[in-house]
């Protein structure tokens, strides 16, 4: 009588098998939309620093799952970008912004890597007091108070004086000192030039995308905190005179 031998391999159950195969193509999918995330990264990067000049790439990072699904779409929901030492455009009082942080709703990209378009754009510029006393030609530094800052002038065989401002942000992307106040030193006929000269008329803001209009101006132990917000906006490399958005 003919007996079945016993099969040795384990009686695997086929939920199992098919849990580990659910797996597997999640796993792939997910490796697959990563890929892709990364890639848009690339380009989102790229058209910025083309755009804008920096001498390093932007980082660059995409939200949501999956990533796939807004590429066919052509939009990107949301994109976190920061860029650092972004140089002075023009030369009637450069300058440069230090950081540039930038949050990107709605980013749709063309059919190149030279094109991005953001439905709206909230953005942070970080501005050194080191670039901004440079620009100025006094010494800048954090002030006693939220939103003030010191300006020190000093001139040979006369001597230093330091005074207070408070930041304005005003229109045309600019930065305006105003509530002037005397503090350290006496405020002599050359020193007082000095001061007028760097603090009488705002000092604009080139080195941020067109585009952007600025909200509000803060100051911190290092530099000044400088917000934005836009929409529609449009960055493209190699022609920034071309840069164009509808602001609200």
């Amino acid at each position: 009588m003919y007996q079945s031998q016993p099969d040795n391999a384990p009686n695997v159950p086929r939920r199992v098998i098919v849990v580990g195969s659910l797996l597997a193509v999640l796993v792939g999918a997910g490796v697959v939309d990563r890929v892709a995330a990364v890639r848009a990264e690339s380009r989102t990067a790229e058209a910025f620093q083309d755009g804008m000049g920096t001498a390093e790439r932007p980082s660059v990072h995409v939200s949501g799952f999956p990533v796939l699904t807004q590429l066919a779409r052509g939009t990107l929901r949301h994109v976190d970008l920061t860029a650092h030492d972004i140089p002075a455009d023009g030369t009637t009082r450069p300058l440069p912004v230090t950081r540039l942080t930038v949050g990107l709703d709605g980013l749709k990209t063309s059919g190149s890597a030279g094109e991005a378009h953001a439905r709206e754009v909230d953005a942070t510029a970080f501005l050194s007091y080191a670039d901004v006393s440079n620009a100025l030609g006094v010494t800048v530094s954090q002030g006693d108070a939220p939103g003030r800052v010191d300006a020190t002038a000093s001139l040979p065989l006369i001597g230093e004086v330091t005074v207070s401002a408070a930041l304005l942000a005003a229109p045309g992307n600019r930065i305006a000192f105003t509530d002037v106040r005397a503090g350290q030193g006496e405020l002599l006929p050359p020193l007082k030039e000095v001061i007028d000269r760097a603090l009488e008329e705002p000092i604009a803001l080139r080195s941020v995308p067109r585009g952007l209009r600025l909200r509000s101006v803060g100051t911190s132990p290092d530099g000044i905190d400088a917000r934005f917000t836009g929409s529609s906006v449009t960055f493209r490399p190699d022609d920034t005179s071309a840069r164009e958005a509808s602001v609200r």
